[in-house]
């Protein structure tokens, strides 16, 4: 049971991290919620976005594996349960599927000349067997954009992506342009955790 979300995380949180995270706030939004942190004076920081849901298994149909779920409010969905789910006949209805996913973007900068880290990573943790299903996932990717160029005047940064497209971001005023430097990387790290678990009601 592989959730990829990275490619809506860099696309919904670069924009506010890059340079310009503006403020340090949690913002809980029913089963949703957001953190942004950052270092004053320091370029970058960490912005978290976490999301549970949980569902009732309402019908299982053991010869296609497949088994309905019914969340709080009331939407109903099928789902198939893949080779991968070693403990499927421990599933029974009235059983509460929970999912956690928790997207965190660290965005920092790496002048020239500084070691580079690990770019990316992945791990998963499965339910022993005979216990109810669960599984944790952890994937990491990095992305290395360069800084193109300093607009000190307008406190604006201008980075160079991989792809050869550029993109001007404007920088939180407590950081000082004066003190960055062109050339320097900047990385945006996106970690995906997917914690699915199976219980009695």
């Amino acid at each position: 049971m592989k959730i990829k979300i990275q490619t809506l995380a860099i696309a919904a949180l670069m924009p506010v991290a890059v340079l310009a995270l503006s403020s340090c706030s949690t913002e809980p939004k029913g089963e949703m919620a957001s953190t942004v942190d950052y270092q004053p004076g320091v370029p970058g920081g960490v912005t978290a976005v976490t999301y549970k849901k949980t569902a009732t298994v309402t019908a299982i149909d053991k010869a296609t594996r497949k088994v309905t779920l019914v969340s709080k409010d009331g939407i109903q969905t099928t789902v198939k349960a893949g080779p991968e789910v070693a403990n499927f006949d421990q599933i029974e209805v009235g059983d509460q599927v929970k999912a956690t996913v928790t997207s965190q973007l660290v965005v920092f900068v790496r002048k020239p000349g500084e070691p580079a880290g690990e770019g990316a990573a992945a791990a998963i943790t499965l339910a022993p067997l005979g216990a109810k299903p669960g599984a944790l996932t952890v994937d990491t990717e990095e992305i290395t954009a360069k800084v193109k160029s300093l607009d000190v005047k307008h406190q604006k940064a201008t980075l160079l992506f991989p792809d050869g497209t550029t993109k001007t971001f404007k920088v939180r005023n407590d950081v000082d342009l004066t003190k960055q430097t062109v050339g320097a990387d900047v990385i945006m790290r996106v970690t995906e955790e997917v914690a699915i678990s199976v219980e009695k009601p």
